[in-house]
Parts: structure tokens; C-alpha cells; sequence
């Protein structure tokens, strides 16, 4: 049983924290003016598509739902002194990550004056950091704030799939310094199942996340199951369990399992989380701003986080900046830049303990990998890259039945909705090949309409 946190008066009494939270962004992520180099306006913005294929194991699930997770747009901001800083974006499904009327906002203006604006997007506002970073000689985490930390926690992540290919992963992540994972818990793979194959091949000193998106729908579901997961010594997180505008179940469900629990901050409103205390920390991300202000508020309340910030290794090292100068910034990052076969960065982030050195080079402290940026560039997509529908994804049930769909989205809609079994113990996902043959064609044509159950396993 949790023991019953001592911080409630505390936040009964703290009139001047709760101002704290109330302040703008700006009051609590300004910097102090850059005095450096002359000529610091923005000259030009270059913008380069690139499609950064996944490694094996994510290439086998990651198509389901993440498709344009692939695609990037690397992003080059030159200064009327001719430094150039670059930073990335995540296209998702295609069309422009940053349109040409932020740049024509951006251009012709102090870079330092328009790097603290979110509104730009990520790959810019990355970009202008590194490119005044260099400019004056000091570290991107300079610029940031005052540094805490000389090295960042980063995890390892994976979405849903069968636990042999969690063991690979993991395998990986092992032989390359990580003692983290955080993975998709999902209610059409048995999640018992999945660590009683995993966790046998773990160290002992391996922890395992688990991100529910709130797939465990109440208080009245999430409470047995949880707690059915603690047997596994490596469990350390769960993120979400049940929908975190549900505050009192959340309060309930933090008496009922030891393994603490996370929330995407914001949800409720920062101050109902604090003050209800529905969890034990938080996953903050966004941009310089935002991630700056939410993780002082969060760290004037003593909840830790982890930053989740996806991309390459140019979205990581950013990651890794700011960890540098957030103090709660204590649970390891996710940033996926390990599902790719390139990181496009030189060189590549070297993770040893579960933590990487946070670099202390002008700018980013890093190179772009132009040999790889060259061998990764595409043309800008003209139209978005959608999930696939030419898939036939099946659902088997323990009972017998089996669901077939051409979507995730679609079958994780009707989990989400209650119209199917959360997390029943032998239930798993898989995709059925096309063999060519009319029963095959039949299902897929049936699936275009819409998700559907029978009653046996007839492919």
C-alpha cells in the first residue's frame, strides 16, 4: 500500500507556487540576452527531406500505425555571419513541417530574439540554438539555463509486438549501454505473456516502462492488472494506465500498486494533478519553452520526469540539452532515435550505464552527417503517407474468435471504446500475408468495410 504523501498541506498553503504556475512561459524560460558575434540575423532556412529507413525488428511493426515516423525534415538556419545551425522535424504523414511563412517570420531577424518561440516548430527552433551556440562559443545547454547534470538518462523504446522481438530489442539495447525500456502495452498482445518470455533474458538491473495509453479504460480493470504485474522484478513505470481525466480514479489506483505511475503533463490541468496527486511524475515534451516551463513547475513540486522528444540523433542531443539544465529531468528520455538504421549525426551518441555525455562543443556539440543526409534525401512528399490498407491484421481471441481489421486505428478505437476484452490472458495480434487466395481477398475486401468478428480461426 502507498504510503499517503505528506505534500497536500503544502500545496493547501503554497500561494506562491501556485503563482509560480500561473506566470507566462516567458517568465519562466527567459534568458539573458546573447552578446556575442555581430550580424546574428537570420539569413537563410534550408529545408531537406530525408526517409530514414527503420532497423529489422521495427521495420516488422512499426508500418501498423507509424509509417511517417520515417520521414524527417532536416532543417539548416544560416546567419548573416555565416554560421549555420541545423535541427530536424518529424514529418509524420507528409506535408510541410515548417511553411515558408515561419520563414519569412524568421528571416531578416535576430536568431536569439526568435529561437524561444515554439510556434516556429522544432527543426527551426533546434537550429537557431546551434547556430547562436556557435556563434558564441558555448554549448547549447548554455543558453538554456544553468547546468545540473554532464550526462542524460536515455531509454530504449519499442511499440507493441510479440515478445521474442522484445527480447531482440532489448538484446540491442543492452549491447549498447541502455538500462531502460519502455514499450507499448496493448490490449491485443497478453501482456503477462510478453515478460514471462522477456523478462528471464533481462539483468537484474534492467527496468521496464510500460506506456498503457489508457487501454485499461478504469479504475475497476487497471487495479487487478497492475497489480498482477509487480510479480516482475524489472518493472519500474506504468505510463497512463486509464484516461488521466479520470482524477479520482488515478488517485485510487496510485494506493493500489507500488510501481509509480506517469502522466503526460497537462492532463488535468497541472495544478488538479498536483494538488490530487494522480501520479508519481510526468512525460513532458514539446518545445524550448514549453519543456523548459513545465519541467521547473514539475520540479518546484518534486515529481520527476522523462522528456520524450522523438526523432534521429539530432532530436536526442537536443533532448539531451535540456536535460542538462531541467534538475527532475531523472527518469530516461525517450527519443526513438535507436529505430533507425542512421542517426544522422557524427558522432553517433555513445550511451554507457543507461547515460550519455551531454556535449559541451558550440551549438549542439555535434555534426550533421551530410554523407548520410545525401543518402537518405527525397523529394518532399505531395501527398500524406497513410497507414497502409492493404494489410489483413487479425486479433486472436482465447475463445477462439477471431477479429480481422485493415487498421490499428480501427481496432484500437473499439478497445478504447469498451467493445472488446481488455487484456485477456492468450490474445494476440498478427498479420496474415497475402497468399493470393480468394478466402485472403475475401477477409481484406470484408476488413475495407469496417472491423469484424467470427466465430473460429477460418486463415
Amino acid at each position: 500500500m502507498r504510503h499517503q504523501h505528506s505534500r497536500r498541506d503544502f500545496f493547501r498553503g503554497a500561494s506562491a507556487f501556485a503563482a509560480l504556475a500561473a506566470l507566462p512561459d516567458s517568465k519562466l524560460t527567459a534568458a539573458p540576452a546573447v552578446a556575442g558575434i555581430a550580424k546574428t540575423d537570420v539569413k537563410s532556412v534550408e529545408r531537406i527531406w530525408v526517409d530514414l529507413p527503420y532497423r529489422p525488428v521495427p521495420k516488422r511493426h512499426m508500418h501498423r500505425e507509424r509509417p511517417g515516423w520515417t520521414l524527417f525534415e532536416v532543417t539548416k538556419a544560416t546567419l548573416a555571419n555565416g554560421v549555420t545551425g541545423f535541427g530536424e522535424s518529424m514529418v509524420q504523414y507528409g506535408g510541410q513541417a515548417l511553411s515558408d511563412s515561419i520563414i519569412a517570420r524568421v528571416v531578416g531577424r535576430s536568431a536569439a530574439e526568435s529561437m524561444w518561440d515554439d510556434s516556429i516548430g522544432t527543426g527551426l527552433q533546434m537550429a537557431l540554438f546551434d547556430a547562436v551556440g556557435k556563434t558564441n562559443g558555448v554549448p547549447v545547454h548554455s543558453l538554456l539555463g544553468h547546468q545540473v547534470r554532464d550526462r542524460a538518462f536515455l531509454s530504449w523504446w519499442a511499440c507493441d509486438q510479440p515478445g521474442g522481438d522484445w527480447v531482440l530489442e532489448c538484446k540491442d539495447a543492452l549491447a549498447r549501454g541502455y538500462t531502460a525500456f519502455k514499450a507499448k502495452a496493448r490490449s491485443w498482445f497478453d501482456l503477462d505473456e510478453q515478460c514471462r518470455i522477456l523478462t528471464p533474458t533481462l539483468p537484474d538491473h534492467f527496468q521496464i516502462d510500460f506506456d498503457f495509453n489508457s487501454l485499461l479504460l478504469d479504475l475497476g480493470h487497471a487495479g487487478p492488472y497492475l497489480t498482477s504485474l509487480e510479480k516482475y522484478k524489472h518493472m519500474a513505470i506504468f505510463e497512463s494506465p486509464i484516461p488521466q481525466g479520470d482524477v479520482e480514479g488515478n488517485k485510487l489506483l496510485r494506493r493500489k500498486t507500488r510501481i509509480p505511475i506517469a502522466m503526460h503533463y497537462g492532463s488535468p490541468p497541472i495544478m488538479t494533478a498536483l494538488r490530487e496527486e494522480v501520479c508519481d511524475g510526468f512525460v513532458i515534451g514539446g518545445g524550448a519553452s514549453r519543456v523548459l516551463n513545465d519541467g521547473t513547475i514539475a520540479g518546484a513540486a518534486n515529481k520527476p520526469f522523462w522528456l520524450q522528444l522523438v526523432g534521429t540523433g539530432i532530436t536526442a542531443t537536443w533532448g539531451m540539452h535540456l536535460a542538462a539544465v531541467l534538475t527532475h529531468a531523472r527518469w530516461p528520455a525517450i527519443n526513438c532515435n535507436h529505430l533507425f538504421e542512421n542517426e544522422l549525426i557524427k558522432p553517433a551518441i555513445k550511451v554507457e550505464n543507461g547515460t550519455a555525455a551531454i556535449p559541451e562543443g558550440p551549438g549542439l556539440g555535434v555534426e550533421l552527417d551530410e554523407d548520410a543526409v545525401a543518402r537518405y534525401r527525397i523529394e518532399p512528399l505531395k501527398s500524406p503517407r497513410n497507414p497502409p490498407r492493404n494489410i489483413l491484421l487479425s486479433i486472436r481471441y482465447p475463445s477462439g474468435a477471431t477479429g480481422y481489421y485493415v487498421s490499428a486505428a480501427e481496432y484500437r478505437a473499439d478497445f478504447l471504446a469498451g467493445k472488446l476484452p481488455v487484456f485477456p490472458a492468450g490474445i494476440y495480434l498478427e498479420e496474415i500475408p497475402n497468399n493470393g487466395s480468394a478466402e485472403w481477398k475475401e477477409l481484406h475486401a470484408r476488413a475495407l468495410k469496417g472491423g469484424f468478428q467470427v466465430g473460429g480461426r477460418p486463415l
